[in-house]
């Protein structure tokens, strides 16, 4: 006789023979328990933090005969928390464990999605650098049309008024530049350093005509944006260090390539990224009246000073010459050679820096230090030598560019004098050195002051 508890236990029976079916296919234990939530079965799963319900296998195997693919769900997916509620007989904890040799292809699917949004982020990012130096190289463009650059032998006066009557304010020397303010007449207004006035047209070049000149006549410096900038051997991240320079300093670009450029630092030539420096460029200014006057007079004295030093030096060697062969039967092997002299006298206390300096030849370089005796770098080594002299440096090659007093270049050159190169520094001793903290491999030194391109010469004293 067929009544509803035979039903009930029919239902039961299919159900346990259909989970032991599907279990043992998928290699999952179910333990039959004691549980009053569950009357249609008494079946409990235990399952791995992977596993599926009772509902999510139906609805796979009615995927297979439909021919669909099967996509593993995980837990935390929405449309599983709906099938959990739909079942309130018989629920799972979680979704179905895969082999331990295969990953879900969900799982597969959401790597693959990571790797591609990571791909195209790093693409669109360098994109957005690329373009963002595409505008910054058109805007500085622009911007050299309204520069006014002399083309002259020597150099072009600066005017008051424009016309050669007017004042002459200061000089605009070959290659040098100013910035364009007006036109009147065949004269251009310009402001270049601390002159402002009319230069005439003839002799400059301006617009479309001071783009390439201004690319030509220009210092392009790189300056460093990040705490530590790795310059390497070859323009590529995987490339070999050639050496580090700090924040702020500033490097000679010989060669501008894509996202890379050539710049020369105290190991040699190397590549940085353009992602980490600011590209610009620096032109030489007018010379006012005020400051030609100014440096004509020095270099006047520093000439007269020069030429008493060496007189003396002469006399005093002549003096001694004459004492040692009157005590001396062999006058030839006795005759003192007077000693070299260096461009110009400078201060006693220029000197005085140079010689202090000079004890320290031996001792190790350090990148970031100070210390005389323990290692410094070159702009730590020239810190702490002015230190010793009560003058305060910043510990910075490039700001050491904007101390003292411009000297004009090597040429006048005292000794103390600090020698400022791309992204290094050093102190003039005289005789056409300097000493400075070089390299790792070779600490504090003297070497040839022209041994690098010069970009400053700086006084102190």
């Amino acid at each position: 006789m067929y009544n509803k508890n035979m039903k009930i236990g029919g239902r039961a029976a299919m159900c346990a023979v259909s989970a032991a079916l599907i279990f043992s296919n998928l290699n999952i234990n179910a333990f039959a328990v004691e549980n009053n939530g569950l009357p249609s079965a008494g079946i409990d799963f235990f399952l791995s933090a992977n596993a599926t319900s009772v509902k999510s296998l139906k609805d796979e195997d009615e995927g297979k005969t439909k021919g669909d693919e099967f996509n593993y769900i995980s837990k935390e997916s929405k449309s599983e928390d709906k099938e959990e509620e739909a079942l309130p007989t018989a629920t799972a904890s979680a979704t179905a464990t895969p082999s331990p040799t295969e990953k879900p292809k969900a799982e597969d699917k959401e790597e693959d999605e990571l790797v591609i949004e990571e791909t195209m982020i790093a693409t669109s990012s360098k994109t957005i650098n690329q373009k963002e130096r595409e505008l910054e190289a058109k805007r500085e463009e622009e911007g050299f049309k309204s520069l006014v650059i002399a083309k002259v032998n020597d150099y072009v006066n600066v005017r008051s008024i424009p016309s050669e009557e007017g004042e002459i304010l200061g000089k605009l020397y070959d290659k040098s530049v100013g910035e364009f303010i007006a036109e009147e007449n065949g004269w251009y207004k310009i402001t270049s350093g601390s002159v402002t006035g009319y230069v005439k047209g003839e002799y400059c070049v301006t617009g479309e005509d001071a783009v390439d000149l201004a690319k030509k006549v220009g210092t392009r410096i790189a300056t460093v944006t990040t705490t530590t900038l790795k310059v390497r051997e070859q323009p590529g991240l995987d490339a070999i260090v050639l050496g580090l320079i700090p924040i702020e300093d500033e490097l000679l670009v010989t060669e501008e390539l894509d996202g890379w450029v050539k710049v020369n630092i105290e190991e040699g030539d190397g590549y940085v990224s353009t992602d980490y420096v600011t590209l610009s460029t620096e032109f030489v200014k007018a010379e006012s009246k005020a400051e030609e006057e100014a440096r004509l007079a020095k270099e006047a004295a520093e000439r007269k000073a020069a030429q008493e030093a060496a007189a003396r030096a002469a006399r005093e060697a002549k003096k001694k010459s004459s004492s040692s062969q009157s005590s001396s039967s062999s006058s030839s092997s006795d005759t003192e050679i007077i000693p070299a002299m260096t461009s110009g006298s400078g201060s006693q206390l220029g000197k005085n820096v140079a010689d202090f300096a000079c004890q320290f030849v031996g001792n190790p370089y350090v990148y970031g230090g100070t210390s005389l005796t323990n290692g410094a770098d070159c702009s730590g080594f020239v810190m702490s030598v002015y230190n010793n002299f009560g003058v305060s440096l910043p510990h910075s090659s490039a700001a050491d560019r904007s101390v003292g007093s411009s000297v004009g270049g090597l040429e006048n050159a005292q000794p103390g004098d600090i020698v400022c190169y791309s992204g290094h520094v050093g102190i003039y001793v005289g005789d056409g050195k300097i000493v400075h903290a070089s390299t790792s491999k070779t600490g504090i030194i003297i070497s040839n002051a022209n041994y690098r391109s010069v970009l400053s010469v700086r006084r102190i004293f």
